[in-house]
């Protein structure tokens, strides 16, 4: 029998502080104001202008990086999306 292979927390750590994008994808199901507003709310740093262009991207090209961060704060705003409808993942950068 084979136990399952864990990391160290000195190899743990280098993974959560990797960077990660977190990706908005298009649906056809939320308005582009609620998206706009959706990626203000979920992002602090992103500004209007910032959030209409990812909305635009992803409206137009089917998905958009919203932000890039290390793996938890990657997480979190996309957790924060998906509980606001939107559809997001994230992929590391």
């Amino acid at each position: 029998m084979t136990t399952p292979e864990t990391k160290s927390p000195q190899h743990a750590a280098p993974e959560l502080a990797r960077r990660h994008a977190v990706i908005l994808h298009n649906d056809e199901v939320n308005s582009m104001d609620h998206v706009v507003d959706a990626l203000l709310h979920s992002v602090p740093e992103l500004s209007h202008n910032d959030a209409v262009s990812v909305m635009l991207e992803a409206h137009t090209k089917g998905r958009a990086v919203v932000t890039v961060r290390p793996l938890t704060t990657a997480e979190l705003y996309r957790d924060r999306l998906w509980s606001l409808g939107l559809e997001a993942t994230v992929e590391p950068a």
